[in-house]
């Protein structure tokens, strides 16, 4: 097993700077002194030892909790941005994406994690769209939560197997 260097090392220097930064109060970066700063450290930190220490596999949880700090910076300060559990979906498909780039494998979980993050965050929009159209789609929003058991339970019993 390779020596976790890059991530100690920047996950210590990055707490290390938050806690001087906000000791000093450095005023410049007083609205990062909140949790999603720290999301985005260990983040980094993951994504340091993935690519600077080609252990890829630390590529997705960097990728992940990256994201959901940048995310909840941005929700608290935009309000076109979006708040939804689409978000975290979306986030795990580009971390299965950076880490195909890197070993080739987790391109059809990708696909299908970054299917459901944009039924998810447009599903408000085509069911309005089918509302006008003559439509129903309550019947589907009160299904795929089955469907997400379904597929999720298929891959831990039937395809692993």
């Amino acid at each position: 097993m390779k020596k976790q260097t890059f991530f100690t090392g920047v996950i210590l220097i990055g707490f290390g700077l938050y806690f001087l930064f906000q000791q000093f109060h450095f005023t410049l970066l007083a609205d990062f002194y909140t949790w999603p700063t720290l999301l985005i450290i260990v983040g980094v930190g993951f994504l340091a030892q993935g690519y600077l220490g080609r252990l890829y596999d630390f590529i997705l949880p960097g990728v992940v909790l990256t994201g959901i700090g940048i995310h909840f910076h941005i929700a608290s300060k935009l309000d076109v941005w979006p708040d939804h559990s689409g978000i975290f979906l979306l986030l795990i498909a580009l971390g299965l994406f950076l880490k195909y780039v890197k070993t080739g494998a987790g391109l059809f979980q990708g696909i299908l994690f970054f299917a459901a993050a944009i039924l998810l965050l447009f599903f408000d929009r085509l069911a309005d769209w089918a509302g006008r159209q003559g439509y129903d789609f309550t019947m589907i929003s009160n299904i795929w939560p089955y469907f997400f058991i379904a597929l999720g339970a298929y891959f831990l019993f039937v395809q692993r197997k």
